[in-house]
């Protein structure tokens, strides 16, 4: 019976010594106990710096108050170096919403705006056919208005950071969608 005593007494003490907490990384940290800088923004392009075809962007984030993680309590301003994640960002190369447009508006009978845009095919049609017969310029002014049309190369419109600008907002797995109100929701109110 004392041997049974003993073995239970070391089978605790190896769970315990297994189980005892080990330090928390700082990549390890979940959404909520860390906060990312907002990306640096490009004068000229009003998008983020570093930005790339695949539309993210690494930025530094910092651990909240109060969190210890790589054997470091943070203050909630100090950055980690071995936090770095990747965030949304507009991927621009040279291409003006300004300027497209307003080639659209008053030269787009010649098909100039598709040409600028890397639609040469398009342009040419449209000048051989005066925009045909204006009704494609006048379908043009407002797919670019409304940034249907974007340029050939996949990417964003230099627009104004806070300009303009359309997000397209879709529906995937993380979304959540919140059920119909029940008739005990509805009488509560």
């Amino acid at each position: 019976m004392e041997i049974l005593y003993i073995l239970l007494f070391l089978v605790q003490h190896v769970i315990l010594c297994l189980c005892e907490d080990q330090p928390l990384q700082c990549s390890q940290l979940q959404v909520g106990q860390y906060k990312c800088k907002e990306p640096e923004i490009d004068d000229y392009r009003q998008s983020a710096v570093n930005c790339d075809v695949s539309r993210k962007v690494k930025v530094e984030c910092m651990p909240v108050a109060n969190i210890t993680c790589d054997d470091v309590m943070y203050n909630g301003t100090t950055v980690s170096n071995s936090i770095v994640k990747e965030v949304d960002c507009r991927y621009t190369t040279q291409y003006s919403y300004t300027t497209s447009l307003l080639l659209s508006i008053f030269l787009g009978m010649f098909g100039v705006d598709r040409m600028y845009l890397g639609y040469p095919a398009l342009g040419l049609l449209k000048f051989c056919t005066l925009g045909f017969l204006f009704v494609g310029q006048f379908l043009d002014i407002i797919l670019i208005a409304t940034q249907v049309v974007k340029p050939a190369d996949g990417s964003d419109y230099i627009i104004s950071y806070y300009g303009p600008m359309l997000n397209k907002m879709e529906i995937n797995n993380n979304t959540y969608i919140m059920p119909p109100p029940t008739a005990n929701y509805v009488d509560e109110l």
